[in-house]
């Protein structure tokens, strides 16, 4: 099942990625387009130069940058750069009830302020028994071997957000941290232990308070139009296996 879905996207070769919000674009004309880049991380294992992209042509056209680049193709697979969209796609998922570990969701909300440090949770809920849900979404793109991986860097602010999950399920709330794992070419999960392990020991402290983890499998469809521009669509077919690397 698609849960959200793009149209009308302009395909393109990578140049490069630079300065954090720019990537340079050679299109399918032979000119050269310098993109916006939402993931403002460091985007370990998620691009070489040659790469097919797709792009979205911005709705505004007074935008000095007139695309903003959404997907990669990585070895067969394709690898979803785009960081406001795992929010989105998680947050129709439970409108659905097609969130996967989290079923029977209702009274579905977005960046709800919340907790001591006044974060914002990613989506807020209910459940069947009317209790409130948090959950947390993070874009997870990293890989290594067969392991889709969470951070990409070192991550305060992320290890600030499962403190504040534990806290809910401390006052009577269920909690979740939703890892988006945002590429189609890995078959596990894990924390990026080797790159932050205090966040990856916060997971751990998280998951035996009762914070649900849920690693996330994004299933990405693609499809060509004859006109040259290409579709994307988004589902959640199911969780990866949460697999300690050793």
């Amino acid at each position: 099942m698609i849960l959200v879905e793009k149209t009308d996207l302009v395909p393109g070769l990578l140049i490069e990625r630079y300065k954090r919000f720019l990537a340079d674009v050679r299109l399918a004309d032979g000119s050269v387009v310098t993109v916006h880049t939402t993931n403002t991380g460091s985007m370990k294992t998620c691009w070489e130069p040659g790469d097919r992209v797709l792009l979205e042509r911005a709705a505004n056209p007074d935008r000095k940058l007139k695309f903003t680049w959404l997907a990669v193709e990585r070895g067969g697979g394709w690898v979803g750069v785009e960081t406001g969209m795992p929010n989105k796609v998680v947050a129709e998922a439970a409108r659905q009830d097609a969130l996967p570990g989290l079923p029977g969701l209702r009274e579905v909300r977005t960046e709800v302020k919340y907790g001591a440090e006044r974060s914002r949770i990613d989506v807020l809920a209910q459940d069947g028994d009317g209790r409130q849900v948090f959950v947390e979404v993070k874009n997870t793109t990293l890989k290594d071997r067969d392991w889709g991986l969470f951070p990409d860097a070192v991550t305060e602010r992320g290890t600030k957000h499962l403190r504040e999950l534990q806290v809910m399920v401390r006052e009577g709330h269920r909690a979740a941290i939703a890892l988006f794992v945002h590429r189609t070419d890995v078959d596990r999960f894990d924390a990026a232990r080797e790159i932050d392990p205090v966040y990856a020991a916060e997971l751990d402290r998280a998951a035996a308070a009762g914070v649900l983890v849920l690693p996330l499998a994004v299933r990405l469809v693609t499809t060509e139009g004859a006109n040259g521009l290409w579709n994307l669509g988004w589902g959640l077919p199911g969780l990866l296996p949460w697999v300690r690397r050793g």
